[in-house]
C-alpha cells in the first residue's frame, strides 16, 4: 500500500485576538491554542466541537484570512506561514489551489453582483486568458456542476433559497480547481433535508475532482458520515484525534465521550439503555480559560492535578491522538 502523502500540516498554531480590558491594559482572546494535526490528499478531516471552540477560526488561520499568532501551516511542501519568519510567503499564488466555503450563504455573497459575477470573480484574478465566450462557458459549467443551470447567472442571491445559495458558495469555490478546500459548517444554516443534499454534492466532488477537505462542523453526526479522521476541538484546543470510525466507537477522551452520547440513537431501545454523560456548568471564557487541562472544570474524571498542569499530546494507539491526564496515568 503507497504511503499517504501529507497536503497539509498544521504545527503548534495559536491565534489569539487583541481586547482592550482597560484604558491602557490590552488581554487576549485565546481563539487557538497549540493545535497541531495534518490532512492527508484526497481525504476529509472533520472538526467537531461546541460553538465558540476555535473551530471557524482555525479553519481560517490555515488559509491565513485571519493572520496566525504563531506556529506554522505547510502546504504541499510548502511553509505558507511560519511564526519564527519575520517574512511570509505570499498568498495570491495559493488562494487558486486554498479555498473556502462560508458557512452563512447568505452573508458570503455580495447582493450587488449576479451570480455570474460572483462565481466569475476568481476567474478574472487567476484566469485572465478566460474571456468573453470561453468565460461564460466556464461559469455555466460550473453551476451545472452544482446542480444549477445557465439561466441562473443572470440572478441576484436573494432570488435564491438558502441550499441555492450554498451551491453558488461553493461553484465560487470550485471556479479555480483548487486542491483543498475549508468546508466551514456548510450546512449548518440549511434545512435538514437540504443539508443531505449537500453533503452529498460536497462527496460527489470529491471523488470526481480527488479534493481534499476540512470539513467543519457541530453535529458530530455528520461529521462521522462525510470524514476519514475527526479531530474534536475544546476551548481552542484539539483533546482527540483519530479515524472515525474509531473515536465514534471507542473515544477515549471524557469530552469526546459526552458529544457521542448525545447524538441520538434511531432506536427507542438503544436510546433508553444509552449512557448519557452530562456536563455540567458553562464553557469558561478564551479571554481568561483555566489553567491545566482546560476542560476540567466541567470534567467528570477530573482529579487535582488536571488543574495544574496541561495534558500532553500523545499518540495512544496507532494514528490515535489524546491530551487526557487519566490516560497517561493508565501507562
Amino acid at each position: 500500500m503507497d504511503e499517504k502523502k501529507t497536503l497539509l500540516k498544521v504545527e503548534h498554531l495559536r491565534k489569539y485576538f487583541p481586547v482592550k480590558s482597560g484604558m491602557f491594559k490590552k488581554d487576549y482572546i485565546q481563539a487557538v491554542e497549540d493545535v497541531s494535526f495534518r490532512i492527508y490528499q484526497g481525504e476529509t478531516l472533520g472538526i467537531v466541537g461546541e460553538s465558540g471552540c476555535g473551530k471557524s477560526t482555525l479553519g481560517r488561520a490555515i488559509l491565513r484570512l485571519h493572520e496566525p499568532t504563531s506556529g506554522r501551516v505547510v502546504f504541499d511542501g510548502v511553509a505558507i506561514y511560519d511564526g519564527e519568519q519575520k517574512k511570509q510567503v505570499p498568498m495570491l499564488p495559493y488562494r487558486k489551489r486554498m479555498q473556502i466555503i462560508f458557512q452563512d450563504p447568505s452573508a458570503s455573497l455580495d447582493p450587488r453582483m449576479t451570480v455570474g459575477e460572483i462565481v466569475g470573480e476568481a476567474l478574472t484574478v487567476h484566469r485572465p486568458d478566460l474571456k468573453g465566450q470561453a468565460y461564460r462557458d466556464r461559469i455555466n459549467e460550473l453551476l451545472e456542476t452544482v446542480g444549477l443551470n445557465s439561466e441562473h447567472a443572470n440572478r441576484f442571491p436573494h432570488e435564491f433559497s438558502g441550499g441555492q445559495q450554498q451551491r453558488i458558495g461553493i461553484a465560487r469555490a470550485l471556479a479555480v480547481e483548487p486542491d483543498f478546500i475549508v468546508c466551514d459548517e456548510p450546512i449548518s444554516a440549511l434545512d435538514v433535508s437540504i443539508q443531505s443534499q449537500v453533503v452529498n454534492m460536497l462527496e460527489d466532488l470529491q471523488r470526481d475532482k480527488g479534493l481534499t477537505y476540512l470539513f467543519i462542523a457541530h453535529d458530530i453526526s455528520v461529521v462521522r458520515h462525510i470524514s476519514n479522521r475527526i479531530g474534536v476541538m475544546y476551548l481552542g484546543q484539539m483533546v482527540e484525534l483519530s479515524e472515525s470510525y474509531e473515536l465514534c466507537s471507542q473515544p477515549l477522551h471524557p469530552y469526546t465521550q459526552s458529544l457521542l452520547s448525545a447524538v441520538p440513537l434511531p432506536d427507542p431501545e438503544k436510546t433508553r439503555a444509552q449512557q448519557r454523560v452530562i456536563l455540567e456548568g458553562d464553557v469558561p471564557s478564551p479571554l481568561h480559560p483555566p489553567t491545566g487541562c482546560r476542560f476540567h472544570t466541567r470534567c467528570p474524571a477530573a482529579t487535582e492535578k488536571c488543574s495544574q498542569c496541561a495534558p500532553t499530546w500523545k499518540e495512544y494507539r496507532p494514528g490515535h491522538f489524546v491530551a487526557c491526564h487519566r490516560l497517561e496515568e493508565g501507562d
